[in-house]
This record gives structure tokens, C-alpha cells and sequence, in this order.
């Protein structure tokens, strides 16, 4: 029995993750992340680091964050209390989808996840209060190779789908996108 029903997205690479979930008088049985059926879906890399996210307020914004090469990383985005609106930019020099950026619901009833590849920006906005998340990443997190993008850039557009109630100064401070902008 398959673990993940893998479904493509409209950002070239980007990948829509169904859990199968095995259910039985005791309760459910969920695997997160299993490597030989991820890899069908592009996923070749050992687990570099599992991140646990709490975010406390409904409406807040994380993001939208990203890793330089040789940094840049593969993630795996499960929500597994409340809800989010999940957020994943392609900014891959030369892709058909370039500079476009697609939303998805994650929450703890619907199983979803998403695998996004080395190249995007990602953030999320909480949809619930107490937001739980699991992030699994290819590479190890390094600090000179991290950027970012205001996540209220104009050039990009994203409609949020509730009024942000909270904003880092670190996120309010992340640059917009020049028009010059190439590509990683």
C-alpha cells in the first residue's frame, strides 16, 4: 500500500504530497517522510535536519525564506496542528515558472504536505491559532547562505489569504525584489 499519492503543481518542480493514512480500531498510523517513494517525486538526498515550528497567533506570516547554492535546499512542509496557507516561490534562473508563486492549505485533517525543491523561497501564514509544523530538509541550514523576500513585495503579489496579525522585524526587513532580478 502506498504511503503518498504524489500530485504535480502549477510551479515546475514543486510537488502536492496526499498522506495514506492507515486507520483502525486504535487510532491512525502516518508515515512522514519515506525515502524510496519520495524519491519518485525528487527527493535524493539523505534528511540533512527535521524542524519543528510553533507559531502562537492566528495570521502571522513566516517567510519568505531561501538558501544559496551549494545550501540550497529540498523541503518537506507538514502541519500537523491548526492550518496554514503555504507558500512556495520559484526563483530557479531559466524555469517556465519563474518569479510565480502558488498557495496551498496544509492543516492536521487533511494529510497534505509539501515537497518544494532547491530554488524556491518559502513562507506560510498561520490560518489557526497554536500552528505545529515538521520541516524536513536536504542540507544543513547555513547562515551566510540564507535570504530572503518581503513577503509583502508587489513584484511577486502574493494575496495572503487573511490581514497579517504578526510580522517579524526580520521578515518586514527582507528586501523586495529588483527588476533586475536573475534567478538562483
Amino acid at each position: 500500500m502506498k504511503n503518498f499519492f504524489i500530485e504535480g503543481a502549477a510551479l515546475e518542480g514543486l510537488r502536492l504530497l496526499r498522506r495514506n493514512p492507515k486507520n483502525d480500531e486504535r487510532g491512525q498510523f502516518t508515515r512522514l517522510f519515506c525515502a524510496e517513494e519520495l524519491g519518485l517525486a525528487g527527493w535524493k538526498d539523505p534528511i540533512s535536519q527535521i524542524n519543528f515550528s510553533f507559531t502562537k497567533m492566528r495570521g502571522t506570516i513566516r517567510g519568505m525564506h531561501y538558501q544559496m547554492p551549494p545550501y540550497a535546499e529540498m523541503k518537506m512542509i507538514s502541519c500537523i496542528k491548526g492550518g496554514i496557507w503555504d507558500v512556495a516561490i520559484d526563483l530557479r534562473a531559466g524555469s517556465s515558472t519563474f518569479m510565480k508563486w502558488q498557495g496551498f492549505e496544509l492543516n492536521e485533517g487533511n494529510g497534505v504536505a509539501l515537497l518544494i525543491p532547491p530554488g524556491f523561497a518559502h513562507g506560510f501564514q498561520t490560518l489557526s491559532d497554536n500552528v505545529e509544523l515538521i520541516y524536513c530538509h536536504s542540507k544543513p541550514y547555513n547562515c551566510e547562505a540564507e535570504r530572503g523576500i518581503n513577503p509583502a513585495d508587489p513584484l511577486i503579489g502574493i494575496n495572503w489569504p487573511i490581514k497579517a496579525s504578526l510580522l517579524s522585524a526580520r521578515d518586514k526587513g527582507m528586501t523586495m525584489i529588483a527588476n533586475t532580478f536573475k534567478g538562483i
